[in-house]
């Protein structure tokens, strides 16, 4: 099967990479089926009114629906600071101060099911240049993919099409697509990115880095 007449099923957060990646698989699949999956985060009801609309400008036949499955992993979690909006990295952090434990491998598993349901033999996930998280190594994407397939006793293919790309690059090929409508926040005010958190940051940075006027409302300038 060629991928034009295939379908994907594409890991969406509403953020500027998963975003970008849901509308090049439009080109590429015959059926895009983008998934978000909510875990009890503090932010995911701002992402999902974004993710949304961003969906919905896009207007392809191709795209699918949004599906929104639940993986809840507050209880585990407990005290983190992506449960309680205690303690959310700073401007200043450092990029893994923003790790979620097991992030990945949550995602994947709950999503590769949905495709082993429906068919759906490819994953596609927005994982950047430099992402320095365990479960986002080519090693781990690899022997991911051999275990769900064997669990599951159907193909699955993890596709990261981005791994050797910046955030920048990112924005740069994707600048003529709705970028005001995608949601990169940890510490949202109301529908509004905070412009003080670390992702909030790196988002007004790769912006600048790419050269295109950042269409962002943030509640801190």
């Amino acid at each position: 099967m060629t991928e034009s007449s295939a379908a994907v099923c594409v890991l969406t957060s509403g953020g500027v990479d998963s975003a970008v990646l849901a509308a090049e698989m439009l080109s590429r699949y015959a059926r895009v089926f983008p998934v978000y999956i909510r875990s009890g985060l503090r932010w995911e009801e701002v992402e999902l009114h974004w993710l949304r609309q961003f969906l919905d400008r896009l207007r392809d036949g191709r795209l699918r629906p949004l599906t929104v499955l639940t993986l809840p992993i507050e209880d585990v979690y407990e005290q983190h600071w992506s449960v309680t909006g205690e303690g959310v990295p700073g401007a200043e952090a450092a990029w893994d101060s923003v790790y979620l434990p097991g992030r990945n491998i949550l995602l994947l598993s709950k999503a590769a099911i949905f495709c082993a349901l429906r068919d759906i033999s490819t994953i596609a996930l927005a994982v950047l240049e430099g992402n320095p998280f365990p479960d986002a190594t080519p090693l781990f994407l690899s022997a991911m993919e051999r275990t769900l397939s064997h669990g599951l006793a159907h193909r699955i293919t993890i596709l990261a099409p981005y791994r050797g790309l910046s955030k920048s690059e990112i924005i740069a090929r994707g600048h003529h697509l709705p970028l005001e409508l995608t949601f990169s926040c940890i510490a949202p005010v109301g529908l509004r990115h905070c412009g003080q958190c670390s992702k909030c940051a790196e988002r007004r940075h790769a912006f600048a880095q790419a050269g295109i006027a950042d269409p962002t409302v943030y509640a801190h300038s």
